[in-house]
């Protein structure tokens, strides 16, 4: 069963700005910051071109902590994503804040970060079809621990705040708040990201990117 017409999506794809230094931290020691935002910038541009080839809804670019970046509005014109400005404040606050906005003017939102090349244009599109069937909420659980996915088709700020961020208690957390809410959610197949040295070796040896050619 596919989402329909009807049901209008948006794939909101967070993403921090590749500046050398400030992005991808964790992994500098073992690359050093220019490749470490370099990656930043591969990791971007494999989301979004993602995001778009899945059809699953329209795509915007949520930048922080500017949208002036050359390097987003160059993504903007080459993947047709429209640029939003996340809000100050935590992770928590930033999706809390793009959620609520974007369910005013849209019946349901997928948000993704960049960290999860594994995920993949099935993982959006059935993110929809289970919200046009009812679903309150959709999440893809990475093997760390957290989450790589947020769907909903409406929210709360019960799911956002004073939630342990950055630990490996999240998705257990979010389940036990679901559960309090009372809402119906689905979660799809576990998944890894990338976020310390590790995870980059195993990128590497995965081939994700190199397997994804970027539109000209």
């Amino acid at each position: 069963m596919a989402a329909g017409p009807e049901f209008r999506l948006v794939i909101a794809v967070f993403a921090k700005a590749p500046v050398p230094g400030e992005t991808k931290t964790r992994l500098i020691p073992r690359i050093g910051a220019q490749a470490a935002a370099q990656l930043q910038r591969d990791l971007i541009q494999r989301a979004l071109l993602t995001a778009t080839s899945s059809r699953a809804g329209s795509v915007e670019l949520w930048c922080t902590p500017g949208t002036e970046h050359p390097f987003f509005m160059e993504c903007a014109q080459r993947f047709g994503a429209s640029l939003k400005l996340q809000c100050e404040g935590g992770l928590g606050d930033k999706m809390r804040d793009a959620s609520t906005g974007v369910l005013k003017r849209a019946q349901g939102i997928v948000l993704i970060g960049t960290d999860c090349p594994a995920l993949g244009e099935e993982d959006l599109r059935m993110s929809s079809e289970a919200l046009a069937r009812g679903c309150d909420a959709v999440f893809l659980p990475v093997e760390d621990g957290g989450y790589a996915l947020i769907a909903l088709s409406r929210t709360h700020s019960r799911l956002f705040e004073n939630m342990p961020w950055g630990t490996d208690q999240v998705m257990a957390h979010t389940r036990e708040r679901l559960r309090l809410l009372g809402w119906c959610w689905k979660e799809l197949e576990m998944r890894w990201d990338v976020d310390r040295p590790r995870d980059y070796d195993r990128l590497v040896a995965s081939g994700l990117l190199r397997a994804s050619p970027l539109p000209k």
